[in-house]
């Protein structure tokens, strides 16, 4: 029988806060008395619970301190950069640890739902245009996330090319080292070829039209299903299943907290 989880199996481990704890901002000093600060540890827990559960910010169970106070925070923490410096800090992590594989890269995007709206939403054209919202992914080799950028649902593949190359989290190695990078038939075309090759890739596209067959070549794997399989994990936070949050900011906070904890546990911080 499977046992349901509790609120504290959704909680950050020891090990992640203590590599997150030194790039916290430090607090405005307050203009008055008041009641004391909520314990910082404690709010991030609301908000990887958050995270995790998909709950609505009112429904965020009363151990984590009052819901309004828990969204404020989370607020600030967006604001001041702190989940891009989480995700900027879990890669350095895995590049000591593991080593990113920049040698192959993938890129695919995926849409979800977007019921509230919002920046960065549109008609679904696979949801009866209803709205949704469309992020797209770059991975390395292993499916470690490299950048992630948002869009409306009715936004093609190949129009979120650039501004995904652009968003990359940390810096690329030099175009002396080969950088591969696969991608499905949908960004097929001339100009996006040309781009690739802008930004020194050696671009591997499947054509459009053409058949899946099956390579019996030496040495040869499939390498562009590890971008999907990132998504999958994306996908089991459940705040990033469907968007709730109208702020592109937000949503995207969201995004750069998963890929993080991602980043983080493939590095061998925790289980």
């Amino acid at each position: 029988m499977t046992k349901r989880k509790t609120g504290h199996a959704y909680e950050i481990s020891d090990e992640f806060w203590t590599k997150i704890k030194p790039l916290l901002p430090l607090p405005k000093p307050k203009k008055k008395l008041g009641r004391p600060r909520e314990n910082d540890r404690k709010i991030m827990n609301g908000i990887f619970y958050l995270l995790r559960t998909g709950c609505q910010w009112k429904a965020l169970p009363r151990c984590y301190g009052a819901p309004s106070t828990v969204h404020d925070r989370f607020q600030e923490w967006q604001r001041s950069g702190l989940f891009d410096k989480m995700w900027q800090s879990g890669l350095m992590d895995y590049d000591d640890e593991e080593g990113l594989e920049w040698e192959w890269q993938a890129i695919d995007g995926a849409m979800t739902k977007a019921p509230l709206g919002g920046a960065g939403t549109g008609a679904n054209p696979t949801d009866r245009g209803k709205k949704g919202t469309k992020r797209s992914l770059l991975t390395d080799g292993k499916g470690i996330p490299l950048s992630v950028v948002v869009d409306g649902a009715n936004r093609h593949d190949k129009m979120l090319v650039k501004g995904t190359f652009d968003a990359i989290i940390i810096e690329r190695p030099s175009h002396k080292v080969t950088q591969n990078i696969c991608m499905d038939k949908g960004y097929d075309f001339p100009d996006i070829r040309q781009l690739v090759d802008d930004y020194g890739y050696t671009a591997h596209i499947r054509k459009r039209g053409e058949e899946n067959i099956r390579r019996d070549i030496p040495g040869y794997r499939a390498r562009r299903w590890v971008v999907e399989r990132t998504h999958s994990w994306l996908n089991r936070f459940r705040r990033l299943l469907i968007r709730w949050e109208k702020k592109i900011e937000n949503y995207l906070a969201m995004l750069h907290f998963a890929c993080a904890w991602i980043t983080f546990r493939a590095a061998g911080l925790f289980g």
